[in-house]
């Protein structure tokens, strides 16, 4: 559990520090921006709307969510909106550039983290493995036309995309796959770590 929400609540936190940097955030904070600025609520208001609405689209794909899903959709929005709130305004790339590079690393442990907890993927993951098991199609092709569509309408919406968007893209996946490795949780049944709660090979982020 504190494994769970240690990693949700530093999402979040991550997630803000990117969008403090100002260099664009990652593909689903790109769209949750762009809905921010539309209606004037917080993105970490936003977020949480999204995450609801995602998590309804697994009713037909047949997906089952975990305490963790769940805990996903609120934490990480509330985590984000705390983050934005505490930090002051950054100005300068000395100030800019470490702040963007600390989002991104923290990202990829905060995903390792609940992930390995075994309580449930995220809703945006879900609807991936979802879409996967409905269509199969790979996962890599799923996830990227997912992220394309949601970045592709998050800038239409006046949401940033920037360098820090597409350094996130290429380096979030060896990021992830280190730290779901890392924080691996013994699994009781096999008697060998798993990252998803089953066998290593089925982590949802795979080299």
């Amino acid at each position: 559990m504190g494994q769970l929400y240690g990693g949700l609540v530093l999402y979040g936190v991550s997630s803000g520090l990117m969008i403090e940097a100002g260099f664009g955030p990652e593909p689903w904070n790109v769209l949750n921006q762009g809905l921010s600025e539309l209606t004037g609520r917080s993105i970490g208001a936003v977020s949480i709307v999204v995450g609801a609405a995602v998590l309804l689209l697994w009713i037909p794909l047949r997906q089952r969510p975990g305490l963790g899903t769940v805990s996903n959709v609120v934490v990480c929005g509330l985590a984000m909106d705390a983050v934005l709130a505490l930090l002051p305004d950054v100005h300068g790339p000395a100030l800019r550039v470490p702040l963007l590079a600390a989002g991104i690393l923290l990202n990829g442990v905060a995903t390792g983290l609940y992930i390995s907890a075994a309580f449930g993927p995220g809703p945006r993951d879900g609807l991936m493995t979802g879409l996967h098991a409905r269509t199969g199609r790979s996962v890599r092709l799923i996830r990227t036309s997912i992220e394309v569509a949601v970045v592709a309408t998050g800038f239409a919406l006046g949401g940033t995309v920037g360098v820090g968007t597409v350094l996130y893209a290429l380096s979030i996946g060896p990021l992830a796959q280190y730290f779901l490795r890392l924080f691996a949780l013994p699994s009781p049944a096999a008697g060998h770590v798993a990252a998803t709660g089953g066998p290593p090979e089925r982590a949802i982020l795979q080299p």
